[in-house]
């Protein structure tokens, strides 16, 4: 079952009495299959299969859950206290023996939030939410730290305390869903509510062209004063286009920059988070003498000090000084 994108939480016209808040977790979300065989598969959201990746994870859904369940959940990973998506990329493209490394050093937490199936074989899908959580509670009692029950209120004052202090550890925001709603596979049947916030980056590139930006690349400079990339927006708009044209130049134009620029081209596909098409990002290579603001969300890579979700350009800051924009590594 999938969410659609809302602007607000729902408050009015009564829905607040009929739904439940749950955090939205930012990993990879995963079904898991406990056949009647014992058997056990973690599969994506695009039915990819995950269980070599996350052997740990099969391991405990073998061990504390009966035969002939099937759970809807979230794979995690936490590092330096805070959620960790770069290490899910790498649990995902690592080989046999690294993929045990991983295992050991950041192990994977699956929280669940959902039960489809259950013993001997019986779907309960059709089942009202409330029902099925509770099932999902009794199946889960008495498990490791690493198949936790995700939270969830109905209190709107909850949900706002958590959507308000929650991200400063990755949660990307809230899930809403109808308590007495069944388990529709394929449909939008549930809302997500983003936690968003704009910030302020330095412009170091542009895909396309200078007179057509598609994209921006976009850094940060760290302690040392070195210019570090930290993200790739979404794709600008026309009017912002325009905006762009006039205020970007390449390196080296009438000698508005002595120092070579600090980013190789192309961008190694490490730098832009690609770890499943590992291919170089070919880009121009702009003055990094311009402020951009973007929209971000909680979702962000500590391994690379950067926000997986691309952030939306929303204007030039020509009024502020590259002393005005956080430093690389500093925490929103």
């Amino acid at each position: 079952m999938l969410a659609k994108n809302i602007a607000r939480l729902p408050t009015d016209g009564g829905r607040a009495d009929t739904v439940v808040f749950e955090p939205k977790w930012d990993g990879f979300r995963c079904l898991a299959f406990h056949d009647s065989q014992g058997r056990v598969e973690l599969q994506s959201r695009q039915r990819r299969p995950l269980t070599r990746q996350f052997p740990d994870i099969a391991r405990l859904i073998r061990e504390h859950t009966p035969p002939g369940t099937v759970l809807d959940g979230e794979l995690i990973i936490w590092a330096a206290g805070r959620l960790d998506f770069g290490l899910l990329q790498r649990r995902n493209a690592a080989g046999p023996r690294r993929i045990l490394d991983l295992v050991a050093e950041f192990p994977a937490h699956f929280v669940l939030f959902d039960v489809l199936q259950v013993p001997p074989d019986l779907d309960v899908r059709a089942r009202p939410l409330v029902e099925r959580r509770a099932l999902l509670e009794q199946f889960l009692a008495g498990a490791p730290q690493q198949l936790p029950l995700s939270p969830q209120t109905r209190s709107i004052e909850q949900a706002q305390e958590w959507f308000e202090s929650w991200p400063t550890v990755g949660v990307e925001g809230l899930v809403i869903k109808d308590a007495g709603g069944a388990y529709v596979s394929g449909r939008r049947g549930w809302s997500k509510l983003r936690q968003r916030a704009s910030t302020e980056t330095i412009i170091g590139g542009v895909t396309g062209t200078l007179t057509q930006p598609e994209t921006l690349l976009l850094g940060r400079r760290d302690s040392g004063g070195v210019l570090r990339y930290v993200a790739r927006t979404r794709p600008v708009t026309a009017a912002q286009r325009a905006e762009l044209r006039n205020a970007l130049h390449r390196v080296g134009a009438a000698g508005r920059w002595a120092a070579e620029h600090p980013w190789p081209r192309p961008l190694p596909a490490a730098w832009t988070g690609q770890w499943g098409t590992p291919e170089p990002l070919a880009y121009v290579q702009v003055e990094p003498d311009v402020i951009a603001e973007v929209e971000i969300d909680a979702a962000y890579e500590r391994e690379t000090a950067s926000w997986r979700q691309p952030p939306r350009f929303l204007r030039i800051r020509a009024e502020l000084h590259l002393e005005d924009v956080p430093l690389f590594w500093t925490d929103e």
